[in-house]
C-alpha cells in the first residue's frame, strides 16, 4: 500500500516566551516522529509519502492520493482542529487511520469528553468551564484543591509543577493567566490526589464484516516521580520534558488483580463511550480510595519512539515500535475491511 502520513511539525525556533507561551507547538510532532512512523511503516512493506498538513496536505491529497492516511496531524485553530484532516479524507473518499472527526472534536474539548463519559458511569472530577475573564468571579467553583488547564489543547499545554491550587484565589489567579496566555476557555476540575495512571487500548467497536468489538486494552502505564510515590505529583510540561531524568514508567502498575481489571474496564468503557477507533490513550488519576477518575482521552496518542507514553509502554510489554505500529494499521484496516494480508501486516 501508498501510506500518506499526515502531520504538523514543531517550528524550528520556538516563539519568544514575551510573544507567546513556550509550550504553542506543544502538541505537534517532531520529525524525529514522522521518520519512526514512516521506517516502520517501511518495513512492514509499505510505500510512504510525507503529506504534512495545512494547504499542503490538501494539495498533496488532491493530486497524489494514497491509498490509506496514517493521521497524527493535531490541526490549528479551535477545538475541532484535530477533525481537520479525516473531515477532508472523508470529503475525498480517503480512508484514514484513527478516529472520525467528530470523536476528535468531542475528545478535544474536555468537557463534552466528560459528559460523555460520566453517562457511561466513569468517575470524573467535578469542574467548571471558564471562557471569559468577566466570568471569574460569577463562577461557582468545585471544592478546592483545583486544577486549571486549558479546555482543548493537550501535551500538558498549559499545565505546570503549580497548576494545582490549593485556595479559590489561587484558582481564580491561574484562570486569569491561562485565558491570556492561550486565549481558550480554560477548565477547573477537582485535583485527584494519587497516582497518574495511562492506559493504552487498541481494536475498534465494530467492523464491517460484522465481528463486533475487537478493543482490547494494550497495558496500563503509572508515570512515577523518581523522588518517589507522592499523591501531589503532577504530569507538568517540566516533567514531560524532562522525563527520561524526572519520571520512572511502570507497566503494570503495582496494584492488585482487581484493582487492575476496575482500571481496565473504566478505559474501555470510555472508549466506548467516545466511539474511538484504533487506538486512543485514557487519562486517569487513581484516587487514594481506589477509583479511577478520568481527566482526558487522546485518540492521537503521541508516537515519539523515545519519549511517548504508547511506544515507552509497548517497550516494557515486550514489543518494538514496528510491532506498535503493525497493531494499530492492523486495527485500521480490519476496520476498514482491507486486506491485512496484502498490506503485510499480521
Amino acid at each position: 500500500m501508498k501510506i500518506g502520513i499526515a502531520y504538523d511539525l514543531k517550528p524550528s525556533v520556538a516563539p519568544k516566551p514575551s510573544a507567546a507561551p513556550d509550550d504553542l507547538f506543544e502538541e505537534y510532532d517532531s520529525l524525529e516522529t514522522v521518520e519512526a512512523i514512516a521506517s516502520a511503516l517501511r518495513h512492514l512493506d509499505h510505500q510512504t509519502v510525507l503529506l504534512g498538513g495545512g494547504v499542503e496536505f490538501l494539495d498533496r491529497l488532491r493530486f497524489d492520493p494514497p491509498d490509506l492516511v496514517w493521521n497524527i496531524a493535531e490541526g490549528s485553530g479551535g477545538r475541532c482542529r484535530e477533525a481537520h484532516v479525516p473531515a477532508v479524507c472523508e470529503f475525498l473518499g480517503i480512508p484514514y487511520t484513527h478516529s472520525d472527526p467528530l470523536t476528535l472534536a468531542a475528545t478535544l474539548d474536555k468537557s463534552v469528553a466528560k459528559r460523555l463519559v460520566r453517562q457511561a458511569g466513569v468517575a470524573t472530577p467535578d469542574y467548571v468551564v471558564i471562557r471569559r475573564q468577566e466570568d471569574i468571579g460569577e463562577t461557582k467553583f468545585p471544592a478546592p484543591p483545583l486544577f486549571a488547564k486549558p479546555l482543548d489543547e493537550g501535551s500538558s499545554k498549559g499545565i505546570r509543577n503549580d497548576s494545582v491550587c490549593r485556595r479559590i484565589m489561587e484558582a481564580e489567579d491561574r484562570v486569569k493567566w491561562l485565558l491570556a496566555a492561550y486565549g481558550r476557555p480554560v477548565l477547573v476540575e477537582q485535583f485527584i490526589p494519587g497516582r497518574e495512571l495511562t492506559v493504552g487500548v487498541i481494536g475498534n467497536l465494530s467492523t464491517p464484516a460484522g465481528a463486533g468489538e475487537t478493543i482490547e486494552v494494550l497495558g496500563i502505564l503509572e508515570v512515577i516521580p523518581r523522588t518517589g510515590n507522592n499523591p501531589n505529583f503532577v504530569y507538568s510540561l517540566e516533567n514531560k520534558r524532562e522525563c527520561l531524568t524526572r519520571l520512572d514508567y511502570v507497566t503494570p502498575p503495582a496494584a492488585p488483580g482487581p484493582q487492575i481489571r476496575r482500571i481496565e474496564d473504566a478505559a474501555l468503557s470510555v472508549f466506548r463511550a467516545l466511539e474511538c477507533r484504533d487506538v486512543a490513550r485514557i487519562d486517569f488519576r487513581l484516587s487514594e480510595t481506589g477509583t479511577p477518575f478520568f481527566l482526558e482521552a487522546n485518540p492521537l496518542p503521541g508516537l515519539n519512539p523515545t519519549i511517548g507514553d504508547l511506544p515507552i509502554q509497548a517497550r516494557q510489554l515486550g514489543f518494538s515500535y514496528t510491532d506498535l505500529i503493525g497493531k494499530i494499521l492492523s486495527a485500521a484496516l480490519g476496520r476498514l475491511r482491507l486486506s491485512e494480508a496484502a498490506a503485510g501486516v499480521s
